[in-house]
């Protein structure tokens, strides 16, 4: 049977440090589902859809493992983990609690450039069409809030954002395929937190965010239970 790599071709552009550039190659791969949930991932499949040797891919799996995107066992080689009900429960309360502290301190913290990037990003959501990508969706969203996690000016919340970051893109995918509303709810939820950062006021930044993930999480709920469209 046809492998989730066979028809796959992925440019990749040469650098000293391969696998610097394998693990975001692989990332995107399995983040907008070109590698979907519980594939099978041969290193050396990837390693010639890559254009590279299976080192670099291997170091790259063990990277990936770490972020929560792969589950590697033994004798059973590796593979794209699989999200649960339990695992998007964990993701959400976490990412609640990295917010939370996020925005608070954001509001004595953010520059103008900040501003600027939360507005350019708003600018671009604005831009989705009705049908837009899902996965296009997706980068915007997670912009917004690498904005907000980056203006915290807290090196290790930036680091545990990044270490679940790529699960909240696997997630938020599974909720803009299931029903694409992003003008209706992540817009203006999205304008209202960067409204209220840029007054200054921590106490309703913190409500706002929490307001944004609770319902973002209630969202994915349903939407794991709704059919995806194409």
């Amino acid at each position: 049977m046809p492998g989730p790599l066979d028809q796959l071709t992925i440019e990749t552009q040469p650098s000293p440090a391969l696998s610097a550039t394998v693990v975001p190659a692989i990332r995107q791969m399995i983040t907008t589902g070109a590698l979907p949930q519980g594939a099978h991932l041969r290193e050396a499949e990837l390693a010639t859809a890559l254009g590279m040797s299976r080192g670099p891919v291997r170091e790259a799996l063990v990277e990936l493992a770490r972020e929560g995107l792969v589950v590697q066992r033994r004798h059973r080689g590796a593979q794209v983990i699989t999200l649960t009900a339990e695992d998007a429960e964990e993701v959400y309360t976490l990412r609640l609690a990295l917010e939370r502290l996020a925005v608070a301190r954001a509001c004595s913290r953010l520059t103008r450039a900040d501003l600027a990037d939360l507005d350019a990003s708003l600018d671009r959501m604005r831009g989705l069409t009705p049908d837009y990508s899902p996965d296009l969706a997706v980068e915007l969203d997670l912009a917004f809030h690498d904005v907000l996690v980056r203006a915290a000016g807290h090196g290790r919340l930036e680091r545990s954002w990044q270490q679940i970051r790529s699960q909240i893109a696997m997630f938020l995918r599974d909720r803009h395929l299931a029903r694409r509303d992003f003008h209706e709810i992540a817009l203006p939820e999205h304008q209202a937190v960067r409204d209220i950062l840029a007054s200054g006021a921590a106490p309703a930044a913190v409500e706002a965010i929490e307001k944004h993930l609770v319902g973002a999480f209630d969202r994915l709920v349903a939407a794991r239970e709704e059919p995806r469209t194409p």
